[in-house]
């Protein structure tokens, strides 16, 4: 391949509808909706729906019984991740197979190409085709001359569509939109940059990154300035992704109230947690314990610890955690998040609220 370096963001349509369509093709058409254990009158959120279910709101994150209330007749099918999992491996082997292609995968169901052609556009609609013939499974594709400008762009091909952003219509395309359309902005950030008279991308862009330095620190405010430009890095790096940490976490049918069960259940997380720390062979050096009360109050509590792979000095760490839990406040929710050393040559940034773009 030879000609223009180009970015594309490959990102598959309702990706765990799609699949749970494929597995069964009479549901095709109609509104589906993935989450917990497909049950919902347990307490559980919504993984994904299909775009059927999405036009009557239901959205990722939802609780289970609210998106059955306002789908009345949608399928509601539990998670299997492990079918996720091995569709998403033969889709980023399809795509790490295209002519000249380089392949940084972000996720289940998303990836950059970084390529040379003079047609970006003919690239992506071969990727597609590929990835459809190969898998059965519709993508979107957005061609950018950044990292973020295609990852924006993937935004307008949806569904199944490709589309083009470049320095050249960034700001005619996105300037008037509210800065919450960002990729890595969102409702809190652009709540905070409303209070510095900062509504629209073209305001942001527009914006003297000093200036955002007292509100956001010396590292994201400049980054959030270079967001509103769609600028940042322009290349894509091949390196394969090590995770920073492992982390698990439950919701209870039924609130717990007794201190023994709130012990049980940090012991139980932990153990899980160190199987899969464990197996990366590399210590942990922070933990993170996150408390739902009832009926929705979420708050953490996070604390670095020495470097460490024993499990009784881990355990430790996450009890200690759990002693500042309220005594006699319902939770719902528990969940436990291990920090790993990262190795020298480990990728460098990963989403860009990390600033590593």
């Amino acid at each position: 391949m030879s000609g223009i370096p180009w970015i594309l963001h490959v990102d598959l349509d309702q990706f765990i509808a799609a699949v749970e369509v494929l597995r069964r093709p009479e549901l095709a058409g109609r509104p589906v909706i993935v989450g917990g254990r497909g049950d919902p009158t347990e307490r559980a959120v919504v993984s994904t729906a299909s775009y059927e279910a999405r036009a009557f709101g239901v959205g990722s994150g939802m609780p289970l019984r609210i998106a059955a209330r306002k789908v009345p007749d949608a399928v509601i099918l539990p998670v299997d991740q492990e079918a996720y999992l091995a569709a998403s491996e033969t889709v980023m082997a399809t795509l790490r197979a295209q002519p000249g292609a380089t392949v940084q995968v972000l996720g289940w169901d998303e990836a950059f190409i970084g390529i040379e052609t003079e047609n970006p556009e003919s690239y992506a609609r071969q990727v597609q085709t590929a990835v459809l013939e190969r898998t059965r499974l519709q993508c979107s594709v957005g061609i950018g001359d950044t990292l973020v400008r295609a990852k924006v762009a993937t935004g307008f091909a949806k569904p199944a569509g490709v589309f083009r952003l470049t320095a050249g219509n960034w700001l005619g395309v996105m300037g008037s939109r509210p800065t919450k359309n960002l990729w890595g902005v969102g409702t809190k950030v652009s709540g905070r940059l409303a209070k510095l008279g900062i509504n629209t991308v073209a305001e942001l862009a527009a914006t003297d990154p000093q200036h955002l330095v007292p509100e956001f620190g010396p590292k994201m405010g400049p980054w959030y300035a270079e967001l509103g430009r769609g600028d940042g890095a322009g290349g894509v790096d091949d390196t394969p992704w090590i995770a920073r940490g492992h982390s698990r976490e439950t919701t209870f049918q039924r609130d717990l109230t007794d201190p023994a069960q709130v012990d049980d259940a940090v012991r139980e997380l932990t153990a899980r947690v160190l199987e899969d720390v464990l197996a990366e062979g590399r210590p942990v050096i922070g933990l993170t314990l996150k408390i739902r009360y009832a009926p929705f109050v979420t708050t953490t509590r996070a604390r670095k610890i020495p470097d460490t792979s024993d499990r009784s000095e881990i355990l430790a760490g996450a009890l200690d955690l759990a002693a500042g839990i309220e005594a006699g406040r319902p939770i719902r929710l528990l969940g436990l998040r291990a920090e790993m050393a990262m190795p020298d040559d480990a990728r460098q940034g990963h989403t860009p609220t990390r600033g590593g773009w």
